[in-house]
């Protein structure tokens, strides 16, 4: 989960979340979900009346201890991404503990209360991991231990979820920008250093195998600004295309969408963006904006013209990406601002709270509501996913 520039969101796992969770642990968390009905908020009315299904992420450390916040969760978002409980931070604290699906179990079960299908999130992901991991581990260990480890958690927690969640992310941040290998689109990362570079097309090939019902998807980031986004989008492309001669199911491409509030007018080439995912769809991939939020550096500090300025991106991005029918999923990375990593890692230089999202502080909708909500009114219909 990384912003725009090569933002990578590390302090987080360790930080907030972990703090928040030391009044009540997990064995308090209460499926406050049970209580409500279907999702009636009007982002996902106005989505799924064009065949969208909106949503966002959420994490026990957030809907937990703020019944305030769980309702309008409950209310506002037609699906769920699992923002921190299946990262093995939550999921293997350490590298020789069991695996420990309490807290995913949780936010599965806060979700099923809300009639909200998961988005279960990573398998195979080289950051996430907690303060107990030696940050060398992944390094370190020998092939066919890097195999049991990765390949066995993914068997595990799949099979242990197996009809459960509606879809997988399976591989997140592996063409991200970092040191590229021969082939030009896999990072050289820890897992790919260990197993070798079939390493990704196994585990979508695991995951299918333990829930053959399952969305399988490949997550990324950077394809909208910045100095390397053409090369991120034509390195996806290419992965893409390799998992699809080896007979990979990889259903879906899920795109980060990490923005950038400033020169986000300039920067955004919508023609270039446009025929990427018109390739990906051409492919035969469904397409996920997975973890949708706005960075307001560059913004003046005031509420009102910020608010404005990270709206505009919301409309300018939101109407480019869902004129492609293959857009069939559209995730905020929370709901409101009142959590959101983006000021627990990078904090703005001027001490103003961030607000990246539709919802403020105090759970109300912002301009960025408004922008969302007429992208989807305004957004071509097409068959839902």
């Amino acid at each position: 989960m990384a912003g725009q520039g090569g933002l990578r969101r590390r302090s987080f796992l360790g930080g907030l979340g972990a703090a928040v969770l030391l009044g009540g642990g997990a064995s308090q968390f209460v499926n406050t979900g049970a209580a409500w009905a279907a999702p009636t908020g009007g982002l996902y009315q106005a989505a799924l009346a064009k065949g969208i299904r909106y949503g966002s992420s959420a994490a026990t450390w957030q809907v937990q201890p703020d019944a305030a916040y769980a309702a309008l969760y409950a209310r506002e978002s037609g699906m769920l991404l699992t923002e921190d409980d299946l990262l093995w931070y939550r999921l293997k604290p350490t590298q020789d503990s069991p695996l420990d699906f309490s807290y995913g179990d949780q936010i599965v079960s806060f979700a099923a209360g809300n009639a909200q299908p998961v988005l279960a999130a990573h398998l195979v992901w080289d950051e996430g991991l907690g303060d107990g991991w030696d940050p060398d581990a992944l390094y370190n260990l020998s092939s066919q231990d890097a195999r049991d480890l990765l390949f066995g958690t993914i068997q595990q927690e799949v099979a242990h979820y197996a009809g459960r969640v509606k879809a997988w992310v399976v591989a997140n941040e592996v063409t991200d920008g970092r040191r590229k290998d021969a082939n030009g689109f896999w990072t050289v990362e820890p897992w790919y250093q260990t197993i070798g570079p079939a390493y990704v097309e196994q585990a979508f090939n695991l995951a299918h195998r333990y829930d053959p019902n399952a969305l399988l998807l490949i997550n990324e980031f950077g394809f909208e600004t910045g100095s390397d986004a053409a090369a991120r989008r034509t390195s996806m492309l290419k992965a893409i295309d390799y998992l699809k001669s080896k007979n990979v199911p990889v259903h879906a491409l899920g795109i980060q969408a990490h923005l950038n509030a400033d020169g986000f007018a300039r920067k955004f080439d919508t023609a270039a963006y446009r025929t990427f995912l018109s390739n990906v769809a051409a492919r035969g991939l469904s397409i996920f904006i997975t973890e949708m939020d706005v960075q307001d550096d560059g913004l003046k500090a005031d509420i009102p013209s910020r608010d404005t300025a990270v709206a505009d991106v919301y409309s300018r991005y939101l109407s480019v990406a869902l004129q492609e029918p293959a857009v069939k999923v559209v995730l905020n990375f929370g709901l409101s601002d009142r959590y959101t990593w983006l000021q627990e890692d990078y904090p703005r230089q001027d001490g103003a709270a961030r607000r990246p999202l539709p919802f403020d502080e105090n759970l109300q909708p912002k301009p960025a509501y408004t922008a969302i909500l007429r992208a989807f009114q305004n957004a071509p219909a097409r068959p839902p996913i």
